[in-house]
């Protein structure tokens, strides 16, 4: 039987239509999606949310129910994503991403993070799929239109967490095992490209130094750097991590005269400005003529070793040196600095 072409393409038109009309297109949505972001020591931390608007409605014990499991947000889970394990309300969440949920009350809230964290809302919301629950106490706060969350007083450890919207805030902490994250950073780090020069081996025995955090691990890594070129800035971390643990003083003395003798004249120039900013002028002073008796053709010693003067009092060598330097230096930039701290010495 053949079909009439009118009826064909009315076919068509209707296939067509249906097919449109499936096809949602892009609005501006009434809960806007946002995220703050903060980074404690080396581990992020994300909070992806939707903003609803208070509206000129009863926000708490309306809108939001109490005693009711709430999304924390629209639309979507809230979710929290961590790029290493953390400390929640006493308990460890490992690395990754969380449903974040809150069961409002009265008085103390219920703070949840759920391991589901592609949900829609807190509509199937299983207590079973709890990582952490927490108990903290809303507070009066200034009117917020747009449900907001923010990251407060950040340290190297720790990072507070604020849920604000209409006039309550809520807030909780988070905190990080920092130096335990970035010494499993560094054993990561060095498995890469940075293995292969001695600067990459130094800086992460420096940071242990630093931080007084593993010392033996630090003493390794000096001694892999040293193993690739011995250098005064190697030999001198390794003397101060023995140092620091206790080591043989004589092992300590023979590393830094073995530092003293291939040190550069930036070198010299870097630990004098050290010690300078570690309040220790004499010794700075020390170093830094002896970059001027070793290197007298370099203006920069004798600027050097006129600032550190000046820091210890003494305006008259500050001035000799200053001179010495500004007759040296062919550097416009240089000339004017000079200039300039000469004409203060001198007021």
């Amino acid at each position: 039987m053949k079909r009439s072409p009118i009826l064909v393409f009315a076919a068509f038109v209707l296939a067509t239509a249906s097919a449109l009309a499936q096809t949602p297109l892009t609005l501006p949505e009434a809960s806007p999606a946002a995220s703050v972001s903060q980074t404690v020591g080396l581990t992020d931390i994300t909070i992806s949310y939707h903003r609803p608007a208070v509206n000129k409605r009863k926000v708490w014990g309306e809108l939001v129910p109490n005693g009711e499991v709430w999304r924390a947000g629209a639309n979507m889970n809230t979710t929290v994503t961590f790029s290493s394990d953390v400390t929640v309300g006493g308990k460890t969440l490992a690395a990754g991403a969380y449903g974040l949920h809150m069961i409002p009350t009265e008085k103390d809230w219920t703070v949840i993070f759920s391991n589901m964290s592609t949900a829609w809302g807190s509509f199937s919301y299983d207590s079973k799929e709890d990582a952490v629950r927490l108990t903290v106490t809303p507070r009066a706060a200034d009117f917020e239109e747009r449900l907001e969350y923010r990251f407060e007083d950040p340290t190297d450890n720790s990072v507070t967490v604020v849920l604000q919207w209409d006039k309550l805030a809520v807030s909780f902490p988070i905190t990080v095992d920092t130096k335990t994250v970035v010494l499993a950073s560094l054993k990561s780090q060095m498995r890469g490209l940075p293995r292969f020069s001695w600067q990459g081996w130094n800086q992460a025995a420096n940071w242990c130094l630093r931080n007084d955090y593993d010392l033996d691990q630090a003493l390794a890594w000096s001694d892999q750097s040293i193993k690739i070129q011995a250098n005064y800035q190697n030999l001198q971390t390794k003397a101060a991590i023995l140092e620091k643990k206790g080591g043989d003083k004589k092992q300590v003395e023979a590393l830094r005269a073995q530092a003293m003798k291939i040190a550069t004249e930036v070198d010299i120039n870097a630990r004098g400005y050290q010690l300078l900013q570690q309040g220790k002028n004499a010794e700075a002073i020390v170093l830094f003529r002896k970059n001027v008796k070793d290197h007298p053709d370099s203006w920069n010693t004798y600027d050097s070793l006129g600032e550190a003067l000046a820091s210890a009092g003494d305006k008259k060598g500050a001035i000799e040196n200053f001179s010495k330097a500004l007759a040296m230096t062919t550097d416009p930039v240089q000339q004017k600095r000079i200039t300039d701290t000469l004409a203060k010495l001198k007021a």
